[in-house]
Parts: structure tokens; C-alpha cells; sequence
């Protein structure tokens, strides 16, 4: 592991390179793989026999009835069982496994073939050419000899041969769809079609090992055709079958999380060695289900991953640090103090949500600075809430403030800009032409953690616009159209054909992982990308990816909850900060010195903490247990949210090592 942040006790997130939770890019990958799995194929085999035990555990669950409805969740506040959403972990695979999988029906690692659906239970090969192919080909052929009826289909001129053969002699009828041989039992492609329209009829499990990680660009005609009819079936959980991919999902952007073109979504993806791009960026991310990776004994490259997807134990464990259970010598202040700029005359009710998000998720109090009316309201929902601007540990600026409220827009620009620092070679201008950049305040960021959201995104914009720029402890927070906004007013495109090709909400939803990249590029500051799976991005570290609870969340007000609950795991952790560090510094409570940022290497946690604390409050809100992945539940509101907060995090702490979903 890598050095210690000043601010906390856990290793950096840009040192941390566990392949269970980080992806790399897939040349990367392949360089590090090469030199073990050049001439044998115990790996392939090792691969086959992960991806079976995974489609077995799938068959035990019995035939799909689409559209049924989930158990009941019991109280949406009850501490949940840390069970993983996929069952008991697998266990690695040795290369030397035996030919069948073995176990009892207690061991659900194993290939216990149970009478019933097993027994004849349909299964699909969607095959294509190279190893991932040959896995879903070896595979296939286990469940064959475990009773199950499997049929291949073949997009490829050139299957892994060995595997075909292999296959065939456990009894896998063989479809060639392109494929040919002098074997009367395979077919045409057009059969291969009729193939799996007859399997869609009867429902079942497919197997996706059309293409792997090394294939580029959107699915080849004639393999996009073999996946039309399932596609068309409908989404997981409401269609007559399971998919599980292997690998990766079959036409997503391996790297990028890009779709450039149909992709049959997975309920799960059995992946080696570690995860790969598309498994954590979205809109790839989507449709890859819930995520195992299975290590095979090769080595991750040891470079820095392009992204990370931090486990809810983690999460969890970095709360308790952050915002640990006060002691008999805490008090308000060493909890740490929330200060808050948020509601207007037109939207007062955001900063109702803002405070009860900041107060629910552990601050220790919450100042409020707002017009008398948003006052009034706070204080009648909230009142604790002190309705005046003091010291404080973390700001959160600009929920519910609209721009083109002069008074309200200036106060907002007032506080912001000294948390600013001079852009490198930049001269900047206050708002009367003079020069502001001579001032200490303009050097250094002296203040606590910024989150700029929704009304403060565009201010900031004006403000960067005059020589300005952010540090790491500016958390901004854009849905899809704030990021193409602030994207336009940032960028300078130096070509034509980039000019032609600017941002606009389409392309952010499109190319997340590039715009939130750009974003923290252009501004210096920690960008969180809000979405069904939020990125977090900050210069010269991997990007974050956390999953942000189920649909009933995209609700007015969400994301106001959502500020306040970051407000407050940041100051939080600064308040951790200076207990530790009393009488030591001069200029208490200030994080940065001399350009130095300690705080700086925590906010990745912190941030991805509170985005993860806030999608679980969604779930408990809705009434949605952890193992259901976020399907079914019922409306609720923002405050519901907020509301949920305080279980959440007990629940949080309950999901040791499981990844979220």
C-alpha cells in the first residue's frame, strides 16, 4: 500500500490496486497476462469452470417468470444481513480443477446437479471467436455433462477448435452461423437464428462469449443479429431468461464504458482477474448486472487504474473514521460545522433538503446563510439549524439559489471566490476591473472543502473565466446538463472538427468517463458526476465509480440531499483533522499552507462515502433490500432520503468486503 493521508488513516485512493476493485486498460492487461498464458490452456480451462459454477448458481434459482414481483423488503429500516447480492463468493479456481466441477448441495461454489430445473434446464452459447469464445464453449460442454440442454450458436468463420470439439463431445448441439464443417449436426446461419428464437420460446440461461477484450468497436452484422431476438425480450428481471457475460458484456466499450451499438444486458458478468473499463463506466456499466471477478492466478499490471469501484465495507469503514461515534469529549464543533449557502426566494425548499441531508448524515451543526423567508422554512423543518455564517469546516454552496437572482448570486460569488486560487501564468480581475490576483487569498486556498452545486456551477464558471482556477477541495457536483453547460463555457476547442463536435447533455450521457475527466482538467477541482452511477474525478487519479441506488431516486430534491450529506463527511473529516492536529499548526482549521493540500488526498473518500451513504438511504427509503440490486420498491420523496440516512449508515457497516450493485 501506498503513504497515509494527513487527514485520515487510509491509503491514498490513487495507491490503492486491488483488482477486485479497479480497472485497467486492456493492453495493459493483456502485457501482463502474456507471458503465463502463452502456450497452455489452463487458464481458458480455470475461466470454464469459474463461468460454469456462476451459471448453475443461475439454474438453482429456478425458471424465470419475467415481471414477478420481488419479496417483500420488510421494514425499510432494518439493519440488512451482509450476505453478497450474488450468493457466497467464488472461490478461486485452480487450473488444475477437475474436468467436471464437484460439490454437495450445501456447497453452491460447486456443480451439485439438484433434480428439477438443472436436469434439462436450456442454456445458449452465444460464441465468437478467441478465448473468450473457447471459455463459453468449455463451459457450456460442463453444463452439458451437469444435464443441462446446451445449444451453441457460432458468430465466428474460426471457433477456438479444441473448445468446439470439446464441447461437441459433452453433448453441445453446435449452430454454425458463418461457421461451416462436413458435421451434419451443424447449421446455417439462418438456423442458427431459428436456434435461438426456439430457445427464447422456452427461456432459459445464456451464456454472452461473443466477443472479449479484445475486440474494438460495436458487435459484427451477423452476431448482432444473433442477439436481435433477446435484446428484443426485454430488460433483466422482465424477460424469459438470464444472461451472464463472460468477460465483459459483448459490444461495450471495453476501456471507455462506451455503446457503439446493440448489446444484450447482462443480470451478471463473470470476469478474470480484474475488472476492465466498461465493468465501472457507464453507460457500459448498466448492462453488465452484478459484477464477480475471479481470479485465475495471473498477475493485474502494476500501473495506476483508469478507474476504481470501492467496496460498501470500505465505504463504510471510511464513515466511521470520518464521522466516527462522538466520545464523552465531543461536542458540536469537533463533529464538524457544515456552512451553508443554499435557497432563494425562488427555491426555498432546497435548502430544507440541503440541511436535513448534512444534519441526518452525522454534522455536527449546520449554519444556514439565506434570504429571511428560506429562513423561516429551514428553521420550521430544522431547528437546530443556526441561521447565520460562521467558521466552518466544509461549504456547501449554491443548491436552490438561481443566478439571475442578483443579491443572492453576488453573496454566493462573494463566498466563493477567495476559496479560489490563481490559475498558473493568469492574471485575474475582480468584478471592477481591478486586480485581484496579488492577495494571499488568491495564491492559496485558505478555507475549508467547497461543494459547488447546482446555482454556484455557474457562478463558478464566471469566476474561472477570470484567471482563476480550483483545487481538489472544490467538490463539484453536475448532472449531465451542468456538465455540458460548465463543458461549453470551459472549453476552447482548438480545431474546427472539435468545435463541430461540442458538448451538449447527449454526448455527456454518451461519453461520461471523458467528460468528467475534462471537467476536473479544465477546473482543477474534484468533479462528481451525478448519473444511475456517479463518477468522481480528480487531476492525475483514476476515476471513481460508485452506483447510486435504485430509479425511484431521480426525484426533485435528490441531489440537494446529496449535497448535504457530502458537506457533511467533509467536515467531518477535517474536524477529525484538526483534533489531531491541535496547537500544531498555526491558523487552526485552515488545509492549505504554502500550496500544500493534506486534506486533499482524502476528499476521493469522502466523497464516494456520502454518494454511497446517500444511494443507500435511497434504497431503505424505498422499501428495496440490498439483495434485490436495487429492483422494485416504491415511490418516495427527497426528505425520505434524508430521512433514511441514520440506518443507512448502520447498514453500510453490515457490508464488509461486498461490492455494491
Amino acid at each position: 500500500m501506498g503513504g497515509v493521508s494527513d487527514l485520515n488513516d487510509f491509503p491514498r485512493s490513487d495507491d490503492v490496486t486491488d483488482p477486485t476493485i479497479c480497472a485497467w486498460p486492456v493492453q495493459e492487461i493483456s502485457a501482463a497476462e502474456a507471458p503465463l498464458t502463452a502456450g497452455t490452456d489452463r487458464y481458458m480451462r480455470a475461466a470454464a469452470h469459474a463461468v460454469a459454477r456462476a451459471a448453475l448458481r443461475e439454474l438453482r434459482q429456478g425458471p424465470i417468470v419475467p415481471g414477478a414481483a420481488a419479496p417483500p423488503a420488510g421494514s425499510a429500516y432494518a439493519p440488512l444481513a451482509p450476505a453478497s447480492p450474488a450468493g457466497p463468493p467464488v472461490l478461486p479456481v485452480s487450473p488444475s480443477s477437475p474436468v467436471t466441477p464437484t460439490g454437495t448441495p450445501a456447497d453452491r461454489g460447486g456443480a451439485y446437479v439438484s433434480p428439477g430445473w438443472i436436469a434439462g434446464a436450456p442454456v445458449l452459447l452465444l460464441v465468437g471467436g478467441g478465448h473468450n469464445g473457447a471459455d463459453t464453449l468449455l463451459a457450456g460442454g460442463l453444463l452439458a455433462r451437469s444435464g443441462c440442454a446446451v445449444s451453441a450458436v457460432l458468430a465466428t468463420e474460426h471457433p477456438h477448435p479444441v473448445a468446439l470439439e470439446e464441447a461437441r463431445s459433452h453433448g453441445v448441439t453446435v449452430y454454425g452461423a458463418g461457421y461451416r464443417s462436413d458435421s451434419a449436426d451443424d447449421r446455417s446461419g439462418t438456423e442458427a437464428i431459428v436456434a435461438v428464437e426456439a430457445f427464447l420460446a422456452r427461456g432459459g440461461l445464456v451464456l454472452d462469449g461473443l466477443t472479449g477484450i479484445g475486440a474494438d468497436g460495436p458487435l459484427r452484422p451477423d452476431a448482432a443479429a444473433l442477439i436481435a431476438p433477446l435484446v428484443a425480450a426485454g430488460e433483466p428481471g422482465r424477460r424469459p431468461l438470464r444472461v451472464i457475460a463472460v468477460d465483459l458484456p459483448s459490444g461495450t466499450g471495453v476501456d471507455d464504458g462506451t455503446i457503439g451499438g446493440p448489446v444484450l444486458a447482462a443480470d451478471r458478468t463473470i470476469t478474470f482477474t480484474c475488472l476492465k473499463g466498461c465493468l465501472c463506466l457507464p453507460p457500459a456499466r448498466h448492462l453488465c448486472g452484478a459484477v464477480e471477478v475471479v481470479p485465475l492466478g495471473l498477475p493485474a499490471p502494476a500501473s495506476r487504474p483508469i478507474a476504481r469501484r470501492p467496496v460498501d465495507g470500505g465505504l463504510g469503514d471510511y464513515l466511521i473514521r470520518a464521522l466516527p461515534e462522538p466520545g464523552t469529549d465531543d461536542h458540536k464543533y469537533t463533529r464538524g460545522v457544515v456552512g451553508l449557502w443554499a435557497g432563494s426566494e425562488t427555491y426555498p425548499g432546497a435548502a430544507v433538503l440541503t440541511a436535513s441531508g448534512a444534519v441526518r448524515a452525522g454534522a455536527g451543526m449546520v449554519r444556514l446563510a439565506a434570504p429571511r423567508r428560506v429562513e423561516d422554512l429551514v428553521l420550521a423543518a430544522r431547528p437546530e439549524v443556526v441561521p447565520t455564517a460562521g467558521r466552518s469546516q466544509a461549504l456547501v454552496l449554491g443548491p436552490g439559489i438561481d443566478p439571475a437572482d442578483a443579491a443572492r448570486a453576488d453573496e454566493l460569488r462573494a463566498v466563493l471566490r477567495p476559496t479560489l486560487i490563481r490559475a498558473p501564468g493568469r492574471q485575474t480581475e475582480d468584478a471592477d476591473g481591478t486586480d485581484g490576483g496579488n492577495s494571499a487569498a488568491s495564491m492559496t486556498s485558505g478555507g475549508p472543502p467547497a461543494v459547488v452545486d447546482a446555482g454556484a456551477l455557474s457562478i463558478l464558471a464566471e469566476l474561472l473565466a477570470q484567471g482563476l482556477t480550483c483545487t481538489p477541495l472544490h467538490v463539484l457536483t453536475p448532472h449531465a446538463g451542468e456538465a455540458a453547460a460548465l463543458l461549453t463555457a470551459l472549453a476552447v476547442p482548438e480545431t474546427s472538427a472539435e468545435a463541430a463536435h461540442g458538448w451538449n447533455r447527449e454526448r455527456v450521457e454518451t461519453h461520461p468517463a471523458r467528460a468528467v475527466r475534462e471537467l476536473s482538467r479544465l477546473t482543477g477541482g474534484t468533479v462528481l458526476l451525478k448519473g444511475a452511477t456517479t463518477l468522481i474525478a480528480a487531476p492525475d487519479r483514476p476515476l471513481v465509480s460508485v452506483d447510486c441506488g435504485p430509479g425511484w431516486m431521480a426525484t426533485a430534491g435528490s441531489g440537494d440531499v446529496l449535497a448535504g450529506v457530502i458537506g457533511a463527511v467533509l467536515a467531518g473529516a477535517v474536524a477529525r483533522r484538526e483534533r489531531e492536529t491541535a496547537g500544531a499548526v498555526a491558523g487552526k482549521g485552515a488545509l492549505v499552507a504554502s500550496g500544500v493540500d493534506p486534506a486533499s488526498n482524502s476528499v476521493f473518500d469522502s466523497v464516494a462515502a456520502g454518494v454511497r451513504l446517500h444511494a443507500l438511504a435511497g434504497s431503505y427509503a424505498a422499501a428495496i433490500p440490498q439483495a434485490a440490486s436495487g429492483a422494485g420498491g416504491h415511490p418516495i420523496a427527497a426528505l425520505d432520503i434524508a430521512s433514511a440516512l441514520g440506518p443507512a449508515r448502520l447498514g453500510l457497516n453490515w457490508f464488509q468486503a461486498t461490492p455494491h450493485h
